[in-house]
């Protein structure tokens, strides 16, 4: 190392990226959740379309609110289950399937038992 008016000079060159990496991170399952609820929630949808009256009753569940906070809605945000009429969530005949990736993790767990 040299000093060149005040400042350090090296023979250092420094390490661009590579434009074309030889290796790419490893994609995340995107088919799992950790979430037991969604799971119990799936499990129950299937391949059929339910109302929330109809999760609450086979789930056992009496409380609108806590069934929506801990199942449907994070089912929902996370990809799992759409509504039937998403252009209207309020309809009076509104229902709950599964998506193609909510299909997926069905069947997954219908594999597993």
């Amino acid at each position: 190392m040299q000093r060149m008016n005040g400042k350090c000079s090296q023979n250092y060159t420094p390490q661009v990226p590579h434009k074309y990496p030889t290796s790419t991170p490893q994609v995340k399952d995107k088919l799992h959740t950790s979430n037991p609820f969604i799971l119990e929630l799936i499990k129950i949808i299937g391949d059929k379309n339910l109302s929330v009256r109809e999760m609450l009753s086979v789930i056992g569940l009496k409380e609108r609110k806590n069934f929506l906070d801990l199942y449907l809605n994070p089912a929902i945000n996370e990809g799992y289950v759409c509504l039937l009429y998403p252009n209207s969530p309020r309809h009076p005949r509104q229902k709950y399937l599964l998506t193609v990736k909510g299909l997926a993790v069905y069947d997954e767990c219908n594999k597993l038992e």
